[in-house]
């Protein structure tokens, strides 16, 4: 029995292709996985991204499926919210061939039930993984069949129809798809709108020639920020990978923090539904909750990660979620996350006044941030008690460990330290009022991390 533990993670499969990844166990898994959802479906809906990997894992995974008798729509080249809109729309369970920003060589399955509901370890992945592990048990049934359908006008429409720019002024706007798939749905979903558009890296590349495909990391913004300031550009967008996640600078080229969109994209929700809930993960900044309130919806926090967003959506009724990296999550997209109509909020409001980016986001960002500080450590859990043993019993500072360890010291601000599931480290995120306050409690946690 071969343990695939180091392939399975927490929300999805990804391996170096042709040493963790081949086509015979990605039939496995489409295999398990028909049966795991075969109560409930009949059919599977297949997406692919751009890698040279994809095409043929996503065919070996689809002759798993019909091996157990379940149908397969293939939808062929997409991003990953373009799988969970077919998702949502078809009523069927997904599959999203992907491994997002991670280097060429890897690939991934991204899994979703009907209505793009996650699967992860505790909702139906360790039972995948344990199926395979154990041998597919083989169908005595008639296979199923594979039918081909383009859903990328579908996709596109539908987004546009829950972001009104028909008043908007004409913008110009500079995307980096880095080679991913932002090349393959961007034009389609902008074409009719007032947009310039001025692409960058826009032909699909899985080995990914210009920059990694992973906007968290400020290298890949360099090309991008130079652009817009060259052409003059109202706002910058980039994409990762499989497009799902997407990044936005403004008309100087400076970063939009995901905190300042997800507060910005709040409001618009809630001038359509008062009194709406909003998610937002605990390392998002305090403004997104103050920004929630002060505009009559109510705030929930949650753990990071995709799973804990959804479900906590699911059971509030929740409008939209957003995390500090640019994920974000929207009831009417069936609660999945999707970049890109984040991207149509943000244009939609800087068109429809008549400033620039930097002035419209300048309400929506209130502190200053330290951004993600990683410290290789021996002992995760002996770091974070020496932390929490330091800032333990001081006056005016209150404790939680709802995600790792977070500390708030009002007016000082706060911090938190999260272990990697990963890697032996630490990540450490501070904010505080102003810079000079980020970097002295930044020094002050470091120094017992690291000490």
């Amino acid at each position: 029995m071969s343990d695939l533990s180091g392939i399975v993670k927490a929300y999805d499969i990804r391996g170096v292709v042709g040493e963790q990844l081949n086509a015979g166990l990605v039939a496995d898994f489409g295999a398990a996985f028909a049966l795991l959802i075969k109560p409930d479906s009949p059919s599977v809906v297949i997406g692919h991204d751009m890698r040279d990997s994809s095409p043929g894992l996503a065919a070996a995974f689809a002759e798993g499926v019909t091996s157990q008798g379940l149908d397969v729509v293939s939808i062929g080249l997409a991003s990953t919210d373009e799988l969970y809109f077919a998702s949502g729309k078809l009523g069927m369970p997904g599959a999203m061939f992907t491994a997002s920003h991670n280097p060429a060589q890897y690939n991934g399955i991204k899994l979703c039930r009907a209505g793009a509901a996650p699967v992860g370890q505790d909702s139906g992945l360790a039972e995948i993984r344990d199926t395979v592990e154990q041998g597919v048990p083989e169908f005595a049934g008639q296979a199923g069949s594979v039918v081909e359908r383009d859903v990328l006008a579908d996709y596109a429409a539908h987004l546009r129809s829950l972001v009104d720019l028909s008043g908007s002024r004409p913008l110009k706007v500079v995307v980096d798809a880095g080679n991913g798939m932002a090349g393959h749905t961007v034009p389609t979903v902008f074409e009719p709108l007032p947009i310039d558009l001025v692409p960058l890296y826009f032909e699909l590349d899985g080995s990914f020639p210009n920059h990694e495909a992973n906007p968290l990391d400020p290298a890949n913004l360099v090309d991008l920020q130079a652009k817009v300031r060259e052409v003059g550009a109202d706002l910058g967008l980039a994409f990762d990978g499989d497009a799902d996640r997407c990044f936005v600078v403004d008309e100087n080229g400076d970063p939009v923090s995901p905190s300042t969109v997800t507060a910005l994209v709040a409001v618009r929700e809630l001038a359509k539904e008062p009194g709406g809930t909003v998610i937002h993960n605990l390392i998002t900044s305090k403004a997104v909750p103050e920004i929630v309130t002060e505009h009559g919806g109510s705030a929930v926090r949650t753990r990071v990660g995709h799973s804990f967003i959804k479900a906590k959506m699911a059971e509030t009724g929740a409008i939209f979620g957003g995390e500090h990296s640019a994920h974000y999550y929207f009831r009417d997209f069936w609660r999945a996350d999707t970049g890109m109509l984040a991207a149509l909020h943000v244009l939609a409001a800087l068109g429809e006044q008549d400033g620039p980016l930097s002035e419209l986001t300048r309400e929506y960002s209130r502190y200053a941030a330290s951004g993600e500080i990683n410290s290789t450590v021996d002992d995760q859990v002996a770091r974070q008690a020496a932390v929490k043993e330091a800032f333990q019993g001081r006056s005016g500072v209150s404790i939680d460990e709802l995600d790792g360890l977070t500390v708030d010291l009002g007016e000082r601000g706060w911090f938190n330290l999260r272990a990697s599931n990963t890697e032996p480290l630490l990540r450490l995120n501070v904010e505080a009022p102003d810079d000079a306050a980020v970097k002295a409690l930044t020094d002050e946690v470091l120094a017992i991390v690291r000490g």
